[in-house]
């Protein structure tokens, strides 16, 4: 072979190497050709340089601004359609959380039966069945109380509606017919605006009756089951996650729990003091339909600042209107009313929530009103627990921990 042949091997084996390819190259060349490779260098194009100019002008902030930008709208597309199939499959999903709320509640009382010696079965039963009869003898209660009061508020209410309007048209405002016509519409429809937005979610997640009785029946059975196999749940679901974050997982979990437990624990006990302490104002005032609309405050409490300021507002009126009241027991009761918040809210909530559930009140206030937004009542029941429980989660999971190795991880109990 000449040495132009072998040079012209050599060249047809650099055209023929596709850059970054030697292995190619080598192919190419005979067994007594060269195959050493030759550095092939890419032409400057002007898009390169272009492409190089145009990144080297960009500021970065405005490249964090893009990173960051891209990755929140793929977090809010899958957020979004997160919400649209939690709508979808609402009829499962409200009486799992409810259902999750209530096993909070019952979780001590199935641990100290356990403690005793009754099998988890058994003291899971005991403990559903005994909350749901303390419901429903209160319920009824309550419910056959305020029927029995119902016309007697009726009357008392349309008289004091009249002495409103008297009052209103004949001391220092001097409004007219037509004024007062016109408040009074602009009234009514806020008030049908706003209760159709409320009732939203109830209605839609209830639209029938079937539905109704399937969430009940859903609820029972998610309880008995979340208050026996709670922690077995639990540990299936840690074991979804690679080896590697199941520890902080399991921590998290384990907080977050603790956090919803002591939030409802303490709910229910703030919710009972409330309907005590405004319950016996209203006794001794003499008003009527006490037990009903203490009953109202203790159901008004499990959401936070607004639900008490609405129960307490209704108690108010209802001691207006009333046969034995009038504007003093009025003031009165609002007095009571006031009384009784505020002790909640600086000693009672920071006394039994403590740090496990420190939510700011603008947090509250945000929360309830997405939750509104979202699923009417139902939103607004749920939508502090799920923020306490975030709250403590994500803390939970900031913290600094030594990961271990991925063999020395065993997860042991869980909440449940």
């Amino acid at each position: 072979m000449s040495w132009f042949e072998r040079v012209w091997g050599a060249a047809r084996a650099v055209v023929r190497r596709r850059p970054g390819s030697p292995a190619e190259s080598a192919s190419a060349a005979g067994p007594d050709e060269i195959t050493e490779p030759f550095p092939v260098v890419a032409p400057a194009t002007t898009e390169n340089v272009v492409t190089v100019r145009v990144e080297r002008d960009v500021p970065d902030g405005v490249r964090v601004a893009a990173a960051w930008s891209w990755r929140l709208i793929v977090i809010g597309v899958v957020g979004y359609y997160l919400i649209e199939l939690i709508s979808n499959l609402r009829i499962v999903v409200v009486p799992l959380v409810v259902a999750l709320l209530l096993t909070a509640l019952l979780a001590p009382a199935v641990d100290a039966l356990r403690r005793s010696g009754a099998p988890r079965s058994l003291a899971s039963a005991i403990a559903l069945i005994g909350g749901l009869g303390a419901v429903i003898a209160t319920m009824t209660a309550v419910v056959s109380r305020f029927i029995e009061g119902v016309p007697e508020l009726s009357r008392n209410a349309s008289a004091g509606i009249v002495e409103i309007q008297q009052w209103l048209k004949q001391g220092p405002l001097h409004l007219s017919d037509a004024q007062l016509d016109q408040a009074v519409q602009v009234g009514q429809d806020w008030l049908d605006t706003n209760t159709g937005r409320l009732t939203s979610g109830a209605v839609s997640t209830a639209a029938t009756l079937f539905e109704l009785l399937a969430g009940a029946v859903l609820v029972l059975f998610a309880i008995f089951f979340f208050l026996r196999d709670g922690d077995r749940i639990w540990r299936f679901t840690v074991r979804l996650f690679p080896s590697a974050s199941r520890p902080r997982l399991h921590l998290a979990g384990t907080a977050a729990w603790a956090s919803l437990g002591a939030y409802v624990r303490a709910t229910v006990l703030v919710a009972i003091i409330d309907a005590i302490g405004i319950g016996l104002a209203l006794y001794v005032l003499k008003i009527p339909l006490a037990l009903p609309l203490a009953a109202l405050v203790f159901l008004g409490a499990f959401v936070p600042i607004i639900g008490a300021a609405l129960s307490g507002t209704v108690a108010v009126l209802v001691a207006l209107v009333a046969d034995t009241g009038g504007p003093v027991k009025a003031l009165l009761v609002l007095a009571a009313v006031v009384v009784v918040q505020q002790l909640e809210g600086h000693v009672l909530q920071p006394l039994i929530m403590g740090k496990a559930v420190a939510i700011h009140p603008l947090g509250v206030i945000v929360a309830i009103t997405a939750g509104v937004v979202l699923a009417g009542i139902v939103g607004a029941l749920v939508a502090v627990p799920l923020v306490a429980v975030l709250n403590t989660g994500i803390r939970q999971l900031a913290q600094p921990y030594p990961v271990p190795e991925p063999d020395a991880v065993v997860v042991k109990a869980a909440p449940g």
